[in-house]
């Protein structure tokens, strides 16, 4: 169960608090990606139009980034509320969460659970109102938040969360659940695909899809991409031609595979590697299966006649080189042979006549039965009753907890690992909601299988037959995918007990050398793969289709998976170390897991000059970015309103770097001569560079014989899109290949091309963003023409910073991670309005001063002040090395 806490916006004119806490735990219930779009309204009196609802998935090397957005529209009078509902899968991470309420963005903030956990308590405890995540269904969790919009006004919801698809039956499968509950003015699901290894097959389909709707299905494939569009009408959407209801309720499904000229497939980039192996045509293993049923009083009824049913069509599905038994408990334990049985049909005929569960005991001696079914298989081995080479497997169904016999579940647990010596996968299913699945799972775990809930509900018995179809073809045992010792670090699982007909084993790694760029690997098949970087940058040519770091994710992904699961099992020392590792992973990837919490702030001025700050997550508007709000009296725009801090350069140019958990920012000066280029931003990963060159006042200052410097030029690129953008004081020049675009600051311009997109505000600033990334606003400064010193110049301030990877440096870049600072012996200094300090960062004592820098983004003229710590000599012990380490030859 996860928990949300969420209030909102404008009564009356006051501001109200926004407080979002939430948190995911992790399950292997599910093999599908999942989602459920499914925001509401009230009532259809309240003229809450749903305007927009789209998924948009982007699937690369089976890693998929999904991203839901949904927007409300209040078209009366008086504010409403509107609710906004998803389901994600119980296996995917969400990654972020924001709302746009009229303009303004509230962006959400992983942070450690108790952290923010105390920080939901401290809001309830004010009597703000609260919303839930929570657990809803067989493979989801759900998610919900409603919020308060004024009239007139829209609210856009946008959630991201990230998977990778597992294969079952030779296919990956996409699973939407649709149900808008209403007509939306613009509804679509797009999903693009792209596997370097090609696409075989393609489909999708849907429940609701009927012969009219099945048209609007748009599917196209070819070589390495695939896409999937799915866009109808408001008029295609509706029940019957005057009808207001919406067709859309029901199950959306896309399903692919890829080739496969070999078992492997190696992919590298950016020093991390995955490894898929997928062989086909292997002959099947023979099985020896043991089902190890409860049949104690509480399984009567329709759970027991489910079960039956189940197995009943299971033995349909067994081969007659298979072996089998079956094991019942209650207070006793019965078994229908006393050795494991070949299945030959005559054998099947007699074993459909047996699983008749007509006795029903009242207690449940779980360790009798599923030690007797170890037993059992220890026996056939010793004995040479079954093949040598065969896959041993015991599936153990229960619906309550063990009350006879040893009944301490620790205790079960030692005595089956003991037992087992880690020779069979042990399956365990919970039937309901009484059973004790924390210690199925456990035990499933430990014993190199997993477990699964079944839902009491009238396809139980289907549940029961699917999960037995997922493991019922074996096709190699013990599997172990091996790679050079000294060059690898960080392996993921590359141990397998089996390897099932039609799934696939996914293997991720980090080199020790960052730098490597090929990487040599062994399969169980004594298949040699070998794999370099630029091998794989050819297949990835495509770069609409990928995000840039997805090999890095999906290996910290995959890592996060396997410690939590080690974790459940794990105790003392080794589950406090799972636990700091998964929890350094998680923060670092920023992946809402079992052990982290996303919170969404907004800050707020109840009245005259008193802030109330809730939390530390920075608060976003017209998608700038700001980090930060300073105790005391706000600062003022000459509009009136509210200007927050935000990590940006400009004026002389000065650095401000934003600590939102110090509610502060700390600052300093570059001062280089004019024509030098530095280094602000540069992303191996994304790709995205930024330099700024440097000039000069038109002459020293006949007071201070110092001349000012300033950035006169900006050079912002795309290595992977091959776009480069420049900026100065007169023109803005796009160059995309060979093709270059100029536009002047006297043009008012809104230009969306594949990746990117500019907006120029006519000699006042523009908007940039390149490929999904991180966007910028460069702000035009102009002063007099005729000024003696002072000439045109531009700022510099960075949006949605945290789409820049972990990799990301620069003398503004570096800071985009966390950074943190302590505050000793504040003393006045040789300005009496401005006192001196030592601040305590990254393990050096630095002599700061207290002072004001400028914030033009909403007033290229005057500013607005922003109070922060200033850092002497060039940002000295504050930067990584020294300034001139930051010099660079040209702007690109």
């Amino acid at each position: 169960v996860m928990g949300a806490l969420f209030s909102l916006p404008v009564f009356l004119g006051v501001q109200i608090p926004v407080f979002l806490y939430f948190s995911s735990p992790i399950s292997i219930d599910t093999l599908h990606l999942y989602s459920l779009l499914l925001p509401q309204q009230n009532s259809l009196k309240q003229k809450l139009n749903l305007s927009l609802m789209k998924i948009d998935s982007k699937v690369t090397s089976r890693f998929a980034r999904n991203v839901i957005t949904s927007r409300a529209v209040n078209r009366g009078n008086v504010h409403k509320e509107v609710f906004f509902d998803v389901e994600l899968p119980k296996t995917a991470f969400i990654t972020n969460f924001s709302m746009t309420i009229d303009g303004v963005t509230y962006p959400g903030n992983i942070k450690e659970k108790e952290a923010a956990k105390q920080e939901y308590e401290k809001a309830v405890s004010k009597g703000q109102t609260a919303g839930l995540v929570k657990a809803s269904g067989r493979k989801t969790e759900k998610f919900t938040v409603s919020v308060n919009i004024a009239a007139a006004s829209k609210v856009t919801f946008e959630l991201t969360y990230e998977e990778l698809l597992k294969r079952q039956f030779g296919k990956y499968e996409m699973f939407i659940k649709v149900k808008p509950k209403q007509l939306v003015k613009d509804f679509e699901i797009d999903v693009s695909i792209f596997e370097p290894q090609g696409i075989t097959e393609l489909e999708a389909e849907g429940t609701f899809i009927t012969n009219d709707l099945q048209n609007v299905i748009k599917k196209t494939f070819s070589d390495k991409k695939g896409h999937i569009s799915f866009k109808p009408t408001l008029d295609q959407q509706r029940t019957c031609a005057n009808c207001s209801q919406s067709l859309l309720d029901g199950d959306f499904t896309v399903k692919y595979d890829v080739k496969r000229t070999t078992p492997d497939n190696l992919q590298i980039v950016n020093g991390y590697f995955v490894h898929f192996f997928a062989p086909t045509n292997l002959p099947q293993l023979p099985k020896n299966i043991i089902f190890v049923i409860d049949i104690s009083g509480s399984m009567s009824g329709r759970e027991i006649e489910q079960t039956r049913e189940a197995l009943l069509k299971i033995l349909d599905d067994i081969r007659d080189d298979d072996f089998l038994n079956f094991i019942l408990f209650g207070s006793d334990v019965h078994t229908w042979k006393e050795k494991l049985i070949r299945a030959t049909p005559e054998n099947l005929d007699e074993a459909r006549k047996f699983p008749n569960f007509s006795v029903y005991l009242a207690v449940t001696n779980l360790y009798g039965g599923i030690m007797k079914g170890i037993e059992m298989l220890n026996a056939a081995h010793e004995e040479n009753v079954v093949p040598k080479r065969s896959a041993s497997i015991i599936i153990m169904l229960t619906d309550g907890q063990p009350n006879v016999g040893i009944s301490d579940t620790q205790d079960i647990r030692a005595h089956v690992k003991k037992a087992t010596e880690g020779k069979y996968p042990l399956y365990n299913l919970g039937f309901g909601y009484g059973v004790d699945y924390g210690f199925l799972e456990k035990m499933a775990l430990e014993n190199k299988g997993l477990a699964r809930r079944i839902y009491p509900d009238s396809d139980s018995a289907l549940q029961l037959q699917g999960f037995y179809d997922e493991v019922s073809n074996p096709m190699l045992m013990d599997v172990e995918l091996h790679y050079p010792e000294n060059e690898i670090a960080g392996l993921t699982k590359n141990s397998f007990k089996h390897f099932y007909d039609g799934s696939e084993i996914v293997v991720a790694g980090r080199f020790v050398d960052i730098n490597q760029n090929s990487l040599t690997a062994n399969d169980a098949l004594s298949f040699t793969t070998q794999q370099d970087a630029e091998q794989t940058a050819k297949a990835f040519q495509e770069q609409e289709y990928i995000f840039g770091d997805y090999i890095e994710r999906l290996w910290a992904y995959l890592t996060i998976e396997q410690l939590l699961e080690k974790r459940t099992a794990a105790t003392g020392e080794e589950k406090e170390n799972l636990t700091a590792e998964v929890l350094d992973l998680s923060l670092k990837y920023k992946f809402v897991t079992p052990l982290t919490s996303m919170v969404v702030t907004k800050r707020l001025e109840i009245h005259g000059n008193r802030w109330i700050n809730l939390t530390d997550f920075p608060v976003v508007q017209f998608g700038t970015r700001h980090k930060g709000i300073r105790k005391g009296a706000p600062n003022r725009s000459p509009t009136g309103q509210t200007a927050y801090l935000l990590s940006n350069i400009d004026g002389d140019p000065h650095f401000i770097i934003s600590v939102p958990q110090k509610e502060d920012a700390i600052c300093f000066n570059i001062n280089e001569k004019p024509g030098d280029v530095l280094s602000l931003i540069n992303d191996p990963v994304t790709g995205i560079t930024v330099n700024g060159e440097l000039i000069g006042d038109k002459r020293a200052n006949s007071d201070t014989k110092t001349q000012n410097t300033y950035f006169g030029k900006l050079g912002i690129a795309n290595k992977h899109l091959n776009l480069k953008v420049t900026v100065t004081s007169e023109k803005i020049t796009i160059q995309n290949g060979n093709e270059k675009t100029a536009f002047t600051w006297l043009d008012s311009v809104t230009l969306q091309q594949e990746g990117l997109t500019l907006i120029i505000n006519r000699e006042k600033n523009l908007v940039l963003s390149m490929g999904g990334g991180a966007s910028f606003v460069i702000v035009l400064h102009q002063v007099w023409k005729k000024h003696p010193l002072q000439q045109d110049f531009l700022g510099l301030y960075t949006l949605k910073s945290h789409k820049l990877s972990e990799q990301t440096h620069g003398l503004l870049g570096q800071f985009f991670h966390p950074i943190d600072f302590t505050i000793l012996e504040i003393h006045p200094g040789s300005d009496p309005k401005k006192p001196d300090a030592t601040m305590i960062i990254k393990n050096k004592e630095l002599t700061v001063t207290r002072g004001w820098q400028k914030d033009y983004r909403k007033d290229p003229k005057h500013g607005v002040d922003i109070p922060c710590w200033f850092v002497h000599n060039n940002g000295a012990g504050l930067i990584d090395g020294v300034h001139t380490d930051y010099i660079v030859s040209s702007l690109f």
